[in-house]
């Protein structure tokens, strides 16, 4: 353990060591003209689109006349937002896939050995920032670096405490893995540096204060204005767009007439453009994720059977067109499960949608399902914060915290296991569509919450705390 330590303290060493002539002069003429009061530099070690939350920190960021740069990888498209924002420019990073050889320890320190010095090769190429937002996790090595590039040129780091590092890697490798408990040291011990720690939930809070040391600040996850119940007619487009690659949206049935559209859930009339519901129309059931080992969707899959077996047993239940959205490591493996799968009445599809298309899906559906078991305990799934800004009313697997987002028999509903998830589905789908149902008292609940969206919650809540860290904006 003592020799891991060692060995990627002196990797990191050495890189710091190393750095070029150059670079250092650079940093010394930018200290000497000062940082740009108006400039943010936001850090995502990882895929920019599929990083809403630090999207919302930058379009925040720039309504409020800052100058953003991102940094990430640029895997997925982001929001369109965020694509024609004139004040953020997203500048892309280098993804370095592992080593296919050599040990698993010598793989992982050349990883990050290259994140180190690319990240701060391009952080020093940038207009100096009055802060940098990092999105942690991962923030292994960039805690180090944006700390580093702080302390050269002045920024103050700003570090957005999503879950912890340590834990989701121990999810593969194990609590007691050398790595794991590496990454638990690094991560404890730079966390510190940081000027301001913002969190997802008071649970987290408190755990960073008692057990870390760190003061963060509760800023709850909140949908973007663009999360809200999708009008009829826009559902009934997407549904012709997904029907043409994905056949769980088609119709099972031509119209009698050519000219009218048809999905498997919506109708427009060919003379007056009308659309309307279908009848008998399939529940559309929506789960997000991203495939990865702290959501198991082996408990969907067995609620599923079990609700089939229920319609073949003569229950009134309707059909179901079940789709999880995301793109992850264990998205092959899952999708073979699906694929032995061996429905009458359920269709699941696995479709990776458009950043645009996406709270479209959500505005669109009759309920939604999460499966998210936060590896920390601490933390909570955006998803569901997602479909409740869309009115959507979800059935959330329990862990710890969750209770701060999902309000049991009020916007959802909580469960343990897949029996418990197929006893909820039946009672909420019984007599489907119904109006004094179940499902639409929840939906009722959540349209009359009126909840605060992002920007207006940052405003009140991280707004205030930049302006106290900056002398300039007291001017």
């Amino acid at each position: 353990m003592a020799s891991s330590y060692v060995v990627l303290l002196a990797l990191f060493v050495a890189l710091l060591v190393a750095l070029p002539l150059p670079l250092l002069l650079l940093a010394w003429k930018r200290r000497q003209r000062g940082r740009t009061a108006r400039h943010v530099v936001v850090v995502v070690l990882g895929d920019v689109g599929r990083s809403p939350r630090m999207q919302y920190h930058a379009l925040s960021l720039a309504k409020r006349g800052f100058s953003v740069t991102l940094l990430g990888f640029c895997n997925s498209k982001p929001h369109d937002e965020l694509l024609q924002n004139d004040r953020i420019r997203i500048v892309p990073l280098t993804e370095l896939q592992r080593l296919a050889v050599g040990p698993h320890i010598l793989q992982y320190g050349v990883k990050v050995v290259f994140q180190a010095v690319h990240l701060l090769w391009k952080l020093m190429c940038r207009e100096s920032a009055a802060y940098i937002f990092l999105q942690n996790p991962p923030g292994l090595p960039a805690i180090a670096v944006c700390w580093f590039v702080g302390c050269l040129c002045g920024s103050k780091l700003v570090i957005d405490w999503h879950n912890y590092g340590y834990s989701i890697m121990g999810l593969v490798h194990g609590p007691n893995h050398r790595l794991v408990l590496l990454a638990k040291w690094y991560e404890k011990l730079c966390g510190r540096l940081s000027h301001l720690n913002l969190c997802v939930t008071n649970a987290m809070r408190e755990d960073l204060a008692e057990n870390w040391g760190i003061k963060a600040v509760t800023v709850y996850d909140k949908p973007a204005s663009f999360f809200k119940e999708t009008p009829l007619d826009l559902q009934h487009q997407l549904f012709m767009k997904l029907g043409r690659t994905y056949s769980a949206f088609r119709a099972s049935s031509e119209p009698s007439d050519p000219a009218t559209e048809r999905s498997a859930f919506t109708e427009r009339d060919a003379g007056s453009g009308m659309v309307t519901r279908l009848h008998g129309r399939p529940a559309l059931l929506v789960s997000s994720t991203s495939w990865t080992e702290d959501e198991d969707f082996s408990i969907l899959l067995a609620a599923l059977e079990k609700f089939e077996q229920l319609i073949l047993d003569g229950e009134s239940l309707p059909s179901l067109v079940c789709v999880i959205t995301g793109k992850g490591p264990l998205k092959e493996y899952y999708s073979r499960l699906i694929g032995q799968k061996r429905f009458q009445h359920i269709q699941v599809c696995t479709p990776w949608l458009e950043a645009e298309d996406y709270p479209l899906l959500l505005g669109s559906a009759d309920l939604g399902v999460c499966l998210h078991k936060s590896s920390s305990g601490l933390d909570l799934p955006m998803k569901v914060v997602d479909m409740f800004g869309c009115c959507l009313p979800v059935c959330a697997v329990t862990f710890q915290c969750l209770h701060e987002l999902v309000k049991h028999e009020e916007n959802g509903l909580v469960f343990k296991d897949s029996e418990e998830l197929a006893a909820q589905l039946q009672m909420l789908f019984s007599k489907f569509p119904d109006p004094a149902g179940k499902l639409n008292q929840f939906r009722k609940n959540l349209q009359e919450s009126k909840q605060l969206r992002w920007d207006e919650s940052w405003k009140q809540t991280v707004l205030p705390l930049l302006m106290d860290m900056t002398p300039w904006s007291k001017d």
